[in-house]
């Protein structure tokens, strides 16, 4: 394999990397592809540091590994990141969001089973779920995970209270297909390959994808625990710069995207296959029902550093979702918590040392599957606009 880090980043860029290595935890998700091609390219070494990519079983092994020092930082699902900051199902622990990694790249799919029962469209599902036909069960990944946040935003879109009108489980990422195959699940949210790896193993279909749901939404990002950061500051620079390198990389042709299919379809990364995790990178694909899918979304990894700036509107969303399911009975200071947690000036240091512009402004604005607008000027306002919530449950 090329290997495009081939000089060396002088050292007075960043300070002296406090550690020699940093533990990077990642699940099997094609979405990981920051962290193995940082390391697999050499731009960790580039930057002075050697990043061990450590797959992991489950989020919650990455979450409790992380607490415990046993990994430096992780590739995490973002609100698990203020899950944990909020200690909501888990010990509490001052946490970071160093970095974005990806946007987009999530699926909904049901069961084969659906669609031999006449559900295979979004409307039909919403449909047979009021009918009360029988009781549906949905799998996501992680309680205050971002695929438990987008398959309760798309149940709701569709007039499904997600927690009253349907049994929802938590499932690991790498399990969702063969749970699937065995009838434990109707339906299931999670990151790919998995989606297209049902499709592939003709267990499932794609009924939507997060994309649908909040189109460049945020989804995985570099997390590590406040102390951390505090203590090993160069350190820190230093892996972000490998992995922000790495997302440029990635994202810079199809053909670059390629290789990194191929790599992370290895038994150490997904252990899957090129033909399985590629389409649903480029955004084009089967569904499962004898169509294909093409989305305006497809994962990304950089897009201009958009991908990679961590905006305070993308955590405080978040955040919003939280005070709708019932995670939080009281409105937090949105705003403030997202501050402690986002490390924005820390980023713009080092992508302005990698000759890259971070925006000016730490709030976007995106309009959802429901026609709501989110731009972070009112989250108090936003949270309690729901009429589907854990009041109506």
């Amino acid at each position: 394999m090329a290997h495009p880090a081939s000089c060396t980043l002088p050292q007075t860029l960043f300070g002296v990397p406090e550690l020699d290595q940093v533990r990077v935890g990642f699940m099997a998700l094609t979405d990981c592809a920051p962290v193995v091609m940082a390391s697999i390219l050499g731009f960790d070494r580039k930057h002075g540091v050697r990043i061990v990519p450590c797959r992991e079983a489950s989020w919650a092994a990455v979450r409790d590994k992380l607490l415990r020092g046993e990994l430096h930082m992780a590739d995490m699902l973002y609100s698990m990141v203020y899950g944990v900051h909020l200690g909501i199902g888990s010990p509490r622990s001052d946490m970071a969001v160093l970095m974005g990694l990806n946007r987009n790249g999530q699926g909904i799919t049901l069961s084969r089973r659906m669609a031999r029962e006449g559900v295979m469209t979004p409307a039909q599902l919403g449909a047979a779920v009021r009918a009360g036909a029988r009781r549906y069960t949905f799998a996501q990944t992680f309680p205050t995970g971002t695929h438990a946040l987008w398959l309760s935003y798309w149940l709701a879109s569709l007039g499904v209270n997600p927690l009253r009108d349907v049994r929802q489980i938590a499932v690991a990422p790498p399990l969702m297909v063969a749970g699937m195959r065995a009838g434990a699940m109707d339906g299931f949210c999670v990151g790919e390959p998995w989606n297209a790896a049902a499709v592939a193993d003709e267990v499932g279909f794609t009924v939507a994808t997060s994309q649908d749901v909040w189109p460049d939404h945020p989804e995985k990002v570099l997390g590590a625990t406040r102390g951390f950061v505090r203590e090993h500051p160069q350190t820190t620079r230093r892996a972000m710069a490998a992995m922000l390198e790495a997302c440029r990389w990635i994202d810079a042709s199809n053909g670059n995207r390629t290789v990194t299919a191929g790599t992370l379809a290895g038994a150490s990364c997904v252990d899957s296959t090129v033909g399985t995790i590629l389409p649903r990178i480029l955004g084009d694909y089967a569904d499962g029902l004898g169509g294909r899918r093409t989305d305006a979304h497809a994962m990304a990894f950089h897009a201009e550093g958009q991908v990679n700036f961590p905006w305070l509107s993308d955590g405080m969303w978040f955040l919003t979702q939280f005070r709708r399911w019932g995670l939080l009975r009281e409105d937090p200071d949105y705003e403030a918590v997202a501050r402690a947690v986002n490390d924005v000036e820390l980023y713009r240091e080092v992508a302005s040392a990698l000759g890259l512009c971070a925006p000016g402004e730490v709030m976007r604005s995106s309009t959802l599957i429901d026609g709501r607008v989110w731009d972070g000027s009112d989250p108090k306002a936003y949270a309690a606009g729901f009429d589907i919530c854990a009041r109506g449950a």
